[in-house]
């Protein structure tokens, strides 16, 4: 990466000082430079680094970023953003909006299917699917592969029925809700080993509010990520306009 030029005397912070005022310390923000996260600094003719005050608000974007969408995520964003033309860094930025609303509306649904799961439960609302559905009609209903349900099967959160010579799967009322849940929760970002602990504790029915208190957590980080990525706006926009 090249240089900047030398800075204008008087006007120019050391790695150390730039490290104190951000509260990061000089190996991060030296590392942060050599990534192309930051500007580059200038160099003195005793090859120290000079950095500006510009500086400052692209260390304290990184720092929300990171914290809106991860280090790596972060540092790969903030890198691109500098270098593109300014059309395509700000759709880059609004990306990372809309990927968080995204996560938002997965986990607000997998609540939602807690709910009604759990209503169902206690007789507050008819189940919804009263027929049984073969593997296709299920996996449409899901718009997810028939391959799919075989897995989820396979890791045990969802349980059909076998029927006929053929040995064809059928799932009735509780495996088409036990199905959907799934769905929901893997839309939501859950890995399998926490899916499985979800339905399990569906399945005892006495324990689902611990999973809707699990989403209701989620919820709230997402909010403090959606915050954080908000703060970090104003420092993206000047770094990504400044000439």
């Amino acid at each position: 990466m090249p240089h900047a030029s030398p800075a204008v005397p008087g006007q120019w912070l050391s790695t150390s000082t730039v490290a104190a005022a951000s509260g990061y310390s000089v190996q991060q923000v030296r590392d942060l430079e050599r990534l192309g996260v930051i500007p580059p600094a200038a160099r003195a003719a005793n090859g120290y680094r000079q950095f500006s005050p510009k500086h400052l608000p692209a260390l304290r974007a990184y720092r929300n970023l990171a914290a809106a969408v991860g280090p790596v995520p972060a540092r790969q964003t903030l890198a691109e953003a500098r270098i593109l033309p300014l059309d395509q860094a700000v759709a880059l930025i609004n990306s990372l909006h809309v990927s968080l609303a995204r996560e938002r509306e997965d986990a607000l649904a997998a609540l939602r299917a807690l709910d009604l799961i759990a209503a169902e439960s206690h007789g507050q609302a008819a189940t919804v699917e009263a027929d049984p559905m073969t593997i296709t009609e299920l996996a449409g209903a899901l718009g997810v592969r028939p391959s799919t349900l075989r897995f989820w099967e396979q890791a045990g959160l969802v349980n059909p029925e076998r029927v006929t010579t053929l040995n064809a799967r059928r799932y009735p009322s509780a495996a088409i809700r036990e199905a959907r849940i799934t769905a929901a929760l893997r839309a939501a970002g859950y890995r399998i080993p926490d899916v499985q602990h979800a339905i399990q504790s569906i399945r005892r029915i006495d324990d689902l509010d611990t999973s809707r208190a699990a989403l209701r957590t989620r919820l709230d980080a997402i909010a403090r990520r959606m915050l954080a990525l908000l703060t970090a706006g104003t420092e993206i926009t000047e770094l990504i306009t400044a000439a």
